[in-house]
């Protein structure tokens, strides 16, 4: 089986096998040997390969058992088996969203890359209560887990961008570098999907905000005025192009020094553009 790439069936038949060998082996009250093959086939460099063994082991009959393998897999020194026990864990657990918050609370440092795919996820499936879990963790005293917190939120800037924006307004001025640039991320995604919302958020913080907080608005301020531009220039999303024009004129003409400053820098991004 190749290290990278999606999966074709010769592949996922590949891997049916040998769950199905993990399966007979706890079936035969073999613990041992299901273990060994099951840590053994995980450690692939291949992410689906690990989200495909994983998520499929939750057919096997003997799920007890299984669950306390994967439990002691999480805790492996290598990623992948770490990685597949948690894609287990978390399909065992598919809806019990409480219980899946709880899991990657364990694991979010040691399985990064996953955990973000799961929250994600999460945030599709089950937005009210990501929303109540995400601002508990962004409240974390560990940077990544408050980093963490605003991964897949983009999945609601449309539909409630009053939550994002207060959200991030509760954590704007986060010292974390990992944070500022979630915060950044988020910004300009909200931005696109309801500016109309949004600018008057960022007016606000703009207006006794420190360098800091500046130097956060701004990458997501400068990444709109260049998507602007472009838009502008093809004639798409005339709405956006638009609202974001005239409100870089007005900070530009703002009587507030920080306001002014940002708006007159973005201006000089969307006439160069032109």
């Amino acid at each position: 089986m190749n290290n990278i790439g999606r999966l074709d069936d010769d592949d996922q038949k590949i891997i049916d096998d040998k769950i199905d060998q993990i399966c007979e082996s706890l079936k035969k009250k073999h613990h041992k040997k299901a273990e060994k093959i099951l840590v053994e086939f995980s450690n692939t460099p291949n992410h689906f390969v690990r989200e495909y063994l994983g998520k499929n082991l939750v057919f096997c009959e003997h799920q007890k058992e299984l669950k306390k393998i994967a439990e002691t897999m999480l805790k492996h020194k290598i990623y992948g088996i770490r990685a597949t026990a948690l894609f287990y864990l978390v399909e065992l657990n598919k809806n019990k969203p409480e219980n899946i918050f709880e899991i990657i609370k364990k694991v979010f440092d040691k399985v990064p890359w996953e955990s973000e795919i799961i929250i994600n996820e999460m945030w599709r499936r089950f937005p009210q209560i990501a929303k109540e879990k995400m601002l508990l963790w962004a409240e974390s005293e560990h940077e990544n887990m408050r980093a963490l917190s605003f991964h897949g939120m983009e999945n609601i800037a449309t539909e409630d961008t009053d939550f994002v924006m207060k959200f991030i307004t509760k954590v704007i001025d986060d010292e974390s570098v990992a944070v500022q640039k979630k915060i950044s991320h988020i910004l300009t995604q909200v931005l696109r999907a309801n500016p109309i919302v949004v600018f008057p958020y960022i007016y606000e913080w703009l207006e006794d905000a420190d360098d800091q907080r500046i130097k956060t608005i701004w990458v997501a301020m400068k990444k709109l005025a260049n998507i602007v531009a472009q838009r502008k220039e093809r004639g798409q999303e005339v709405e956006l192009v638009m609202l974001t024009e005239q409100t870089i004129k007005d900070w530009k003409n703002d009587d507030n020094k920080k306001v002014s400053k940002m708006g007159g820098k973005l201006f000089r991004i969307i006439q160069t553009k032109r």
